[in-house]
């Protein structure tokens, strides 16, 4: 008797797909299946579990070698506890609706062991297999796949059990039997090509962020008046550039708004936490969120409200370096300011009523700008490299600066 050879059926990962070219497909899968696809970074990483490792593994690492960058001792590899943890977050329903994780990019080093025909006519649809033993490695993304392995290691010290993980479905991109140059060219456009944003316009963005919350609640709070109509001062705020324009209708960035914000809540330490976070729990010693709202907005609304025509006019205030300086200033009028430098109201009235807010050479050359080649004043300037000075040239008109920026 002679046994008769099953037919031939593939046997692998099976994942429907949408192909967007010849050799690439978008879809979704488990986290079961990206943690059987793509070995852990970190345990490629590690000498001894790779000393143990299986050939197959070993293969895996050296290939990953040539188109990733390593975890170890590096800031990737910093993110990944913290990457964990906000998906964490994000599943247990803590963030609500704004949390996202982007799409995975995956190395099929070969071709597919099958692909259907369309699953359904005219859609585009198939289903791929993918044999085991094949290279599989994510070439971008690799920071969230290691916190998958991570949250799928041990999901009960983030608060999630296994079948919660089985259930979630993560998007990815596959690029199926490339060289590993071409590999290497795909990692290279997605981190050195796009234009990185400015951690503090990003920061700007944030809505879990304190500060920036307050900077919208100080925006929605004023109202203004523009060519004969009220409207809020948001309408005039611009929340997607580092700086406005000749061109924009809008007078300030939101990142702007936002280092007025910090630094009137924190004073000079504010100017570092401009481009950080900031926690309702590392608000400054004996205040509550409540109290800091309470006094911080309609401070600031006030200050806006009236000082309104030099933002209309685009002057000196708008600058990110001399607002932050405002906000220190302002920062002295807070209840929970250092007594012996804290002022009143009024007192910064007249303080900032003396200021020459004209963007002219003779006032804010040397304070919170730069004089060019060209003669042009250029407020490029950051907030932490001027805002300092700023600040003392308000506080303390006797200075050379104080005088300056009065036009004394």
């Amino acid at each position: 008797m002679r046994l008769t050879m099953p037919t031939a059926v593939v046997e692998g990962t099976q994942l429907t797909v949408m192909p967007f070219r010849d050799d690439a497909v978008v879809g979704t899968m488990s986290v079961p299946a990206l943690v059987q696809l793509v070995p852990s970074p970190r345990a490629e990483e590690d000498p001894r579990k790779l000393k143990a490792a299986s050939g197959l593994v070993r293969r895996h690492a050296e290939l990953r070698a040539t188109v990733q960058r390593t975890l170890k001792s590096s800031q990737k590899g910093k993110n990944v506890g913290p990457y964990a943890e906000y998906i964490a977050a994000g599943l247990k329903g803590e963030l609500g609706a704004a949390w996202s994780t982007p799409p995975v990019t995956l190395w099929h080093a070969g071709p597919l062991a099958a692909i259907s025909d369309e699953l359904v006519p005219g859609s585009g649809l198939r289903t791929l297999t993918i044999a085991p033993g094949t290279m599989v490695i994510a070439i971008d993304g690799e920071t969230q796949t290691t916190a998958w392995h991570d949250l799928y290691d041990d999901p009960e010290t983030y608060g999630l059990t296994y079948p919660e993980l089985a259930q979630v479905r993560l998007p990815f991109e596959l690029y199926i039997d490339l060289t590993p140059a071409d590999a290497r060219q795909i990692f290279y456009d997605r981190n050195v090509q796009g234009v990185a944003v400015a951690k503090n316009l990003a920061m700007s963005m944030d809505q879990r962020d304190f500060g920036t919350r307050l900077a919208h609640l100080v925006a929605d709070s004023v109202k203004v008046d523009v060519d004969g109509q009220r409207v809020p001062f948001a309408q005039l705020v611009n929340a997607s550039k580092r700086q406005v324009s000749g061109s924009d209708r809008e007078v300030v960035t939101l990142s702007a708004l936002r280092a007025l914000v910090v630094t009137a809540i924190y004073g000079r330490s504010g100017l570092t936490r401009s481009a950080e976070s900031v926690h309702e729990d590392e608000l400054p010693a004996g205040t509550r969120s409540e109290q800091v709202e309470a006094t911080v907005v309609p401070a600031l609304a006030r200050l806006i409200s009236e000082r309104f025509p030099d933002f209309a006019g685009r002057t000196a205030i708008t600058a990110p370096a001399v607002i932050a300086g405002v906000g220190i200033a302002t920062h002295h009028t807070m209840p929970w300011s250092d007594a012996a430098s804290r002022i009143g109201t009024e007192e910064l009235d007249r303080l900032l009523g003396g200021i020459r807010w004209e963007r002219e050479a003779a006032y804010w050359d040397g304070v919170a700008a730069k004089t060019g080649t060209s003669g042009r004043l250029n407020f490029a300037g950051g907030v932490r490299d001027s805002g300092g000075r700023v600040a003392d040239a308000i506080l303390y008109p006797a200075t050379e600066a104080g005088r300056r920026i009065r036009g004394l």
